[in-house]
């Protein structure tokens, strides 16, 4: 598979074989993260060989049973990415996976080339840590189900991230594309999918990429529903979701360094915007689809880190 030439992968244009959308270090023209989406019809298998790679396997649309090493798991899977965390499977490196769905339905494969081979596992939705992040048009809502310091994982990092409509995400800018105290490098991909509208109108979102004049990058992309950003480095943010219509996407790092860690630093012109969070209220609309009693949803304002 060649490289691409652009960052922005409308949907459709990566499409391979028995996948939606393909996405390989090698297609991207970097090293380390991949993200696959495969729709099952009711009843069909497919079977996954992960070869250099581990794939934490998210379900988008419903349910699948997944067989791997001698271990069985069921994921229950969502309705849709709106209506709340999922559970998860997490493969290793050099294995072979049996993949079902008894209802058909779309999953994601979380990928990312690793070094150690590490145990099939599997993680429920009421352990997905759930964070309420930012506040005001800034606020959005985290899932943080295959996080570096919520997930054991050889290099992969991954998260989904929910934005009401109308707000801003990936707010201030940031990076993370070198290796210091203060940051690490990190690859990543941004994988979209947009609320409709009350009559089915389709929805829409921007997603801004730029870099530094030793690195320089420059993305402003309209984003519709199964696109892709690839960012390589660079300063990224806002992702803008479009009023009436709530915004999803999946986010999948990884990347050279030994350290499997998430540091990032904000463009400086906009990191003040940080400041003003203290006295605005998280989005009243969060969290989105998720039941108010489950002590993994962090309050509003319960926690300074909640705002970040």
């Amino acid at each position: 598979m060649t490289a691409t030439t652009s960052l922005h992968l409308p949907a459709g244009t990566t499409a391979a074989g028995a996948y939606d959308l393909h996405v390989t270090p090698e297609s991207a023209g970097w090293g380390h993260s991949g993200l696959r989406v495969l729709s099952l019809g009711a009843g069909e298998t497919h079977e996954l060989e992960t070869g250099p790679d581990e794939v934490v396997l998210v379900p988008l649309e419903g349910s699948f049973d997944v067989e791997c090493g001698g271990e069985s798991s069921h994921l229950t899977g969502r309705a849709s990415v709106f209506a709340g965390p999922t559970d998860v499977v997490y493969l290793p490196r050099d294995a072979t996976a049996r993949l079902s769905g008894a209802g058909g339905g779309r999953l994601a494969l979380c990928t990312a080339r690793a070094r150690s081979r590490l145990p099939v596992r599997y993680r429920p939705a009421a352990d997905v840590p759930v964070e309420l992040r930012g506040a005001g048009s800034c606020s959005r809502q985290v899932h943080n189900f295959a996080t570096a310091d919520t997930f054991p994982a050889d290099s992969l990092i991954a998260c989904e991230v929910i934005t009401p409509g109308g707000n801003w995400s990936s707010y201030p800018p940031h990076k993370h594309d070198e290796a210091s105290e203060h940051e690490t490098e990190l690859e990543e991909i941004y994988y979209y999918e947009i609320s409709a509208g009350p009559n089915g109108q389709p929805g829409l979102a921007y997603q801004r990429v730029y870099g530094t004049p030793e690195r320089p990058v420059d993305v402003l992309a309209e984003v519709r529903d199964g696109d892709v950003v690839l960012i390589p480095h660079g300063w990224h943010g806002p992702s803008i979701a479009a009023p009436g219509h709530d915004l999803y996407y999946l986010n999948v790092m990884a990347g050279p360094g030994p350290e499997r860690a998430w540091r990032i630093v904000d463009d400086p012109a906009h990191t003040w915007i940080r400041d003003t969070w203290a006295t605005e209220q998280v989005d009243p609309r969060l969290p989105l689809h998720s039941p108010a009693t489950d002590p993994q949803h962090q309050a509003p304002g319960q926690d300074g880190a909640t705002r970040q």
